[in-house]
């Protein structure tokens, strides 16, 4: 019994191997967590200084530079959250209608045009993926002076149309491909079973294909959160009343012509703004990782 143990033995060692070269000698894990966790806080070290600065006086952001404030400040918050035209909730609160409603149409129109690419068959399909693609190649500067004169005449500038409805028109080529990745990856026997049931290309979308994609959707989600929270020339270029900035250009509005800012408010408001970035990714953070995963962007 032993000599016909043996041959079994020594597979289950070759198959523990790979595992064994992965992780290494308890030494070498240690070295690579302890490189990755000052990796970390050397990527970390901007913000922690930020936060720091924002409760020091103005006077001592510059003059010390360590991250433990010699005098504290609380009075920056208060200060930079009624320093500008309008409370600064407001700004959060313009920043989120763009926001919400980038978001809902990027999930929406991106999942359609995914939908046609990865699960339909017509004329030219392969040919439109390309141009698709091809667009991801073309820098977003040469659209400014065309978009800029299709919303004037449109009349909408100085308000949130020029901001959020692109996004309804499946312009992201990017969130496009990951979407159609992502579906190409679930059984085409899926709408076979739809269409035996009765269901249209249309209704299989919602009612079988999109309840699937959820990782991709949440992946989606929290890149369009991030960039539309962050755009600072978008709206500089489009919002001209000031009762109607975002948050890029109401941190903006601290500095004045001359260069001069409200360093302590400015820092202690740039806190606040990326608080609810951070909060939306940690919130996302499992979809993210599964919409990624299971898209082939690796």
């Amino acid at each position: 019994m032993a000599l016909l143990d043996l041959p079994l033995k020594r597979k289950l060692a070759k198959q523990e191997q790979p595992e064994d070269a992965l992780t290494g000698t308890p030494v070498s894990r240690f070295s690579r967590h302890l490189i990755l966790c000052l990796v970390g806080l050397v990527m970390l070290y901007p913000l922690l200084w930020l936060v720091s600065s924002s409760m020091k006086p103005s006077n001592d952001i510059f003059r010390q530079l360590g991250l433990w404030p010699e005098n504290w400040d609380f009075s920056n918050y208060a200060q930079g959250w009624t320093a500008l035209d309008q409370p600064f909730h407001v700004y959060l609160i313009n920043s989120m209608i763009v926001v919400i409603f980038s978001i809902i149409g990027n999930i929406f129109s991106c999942a359609l045009a995914a939908y046609a690419f990865a699960r339909m068959e017509f004329t030219g399909r392969k040919l439109f993926f390309a141009l698709m693609l091809g667009t991801l190649m073309l820098p977003g500067h040469v659209l400014l002076v065309p978009q800029y004169i299709i919303f004037s005449q449109l009349g909408w500038l100085d308000t949130y149309l020029p901001l959020i409805v692109p996004n309804f028109m499946a312009t992201n080529a990017f969130f496009i491909f990951l979407m159609v990745q992502f579906m190409k990856s679930l059984p085409k026997e899926l709408d076979d079973a739809a269409q035996i049931d009765g269901c249209g290309p249309f209704r299989t979308f919602i009612r079988v294909i999109l309840p699937l994609c959820v990782p991709a959707m949440a992946t989606t989600a929290i890149f369009t959160f991030i960039s539309t929270w962050n755009e600072f020339f978008g709206p500089l270029l489009y919002i001209q009343n000031q009762d109607l900035y975002t948050v890029p250009l109401a941190l903006r509005a601290f500095m004045d012509s001359e260069g001069q800012s409200m360093w302590g408010p400015m820092f202690a408001m740039s806190v606040v703004s990326i608080a609810p970035i951070i909060g939306f990714f940690i919130a996302g953070q499992k979809y993210l990782i599964n919409g990624i995963a299971t898209t082939g962007l690796k």
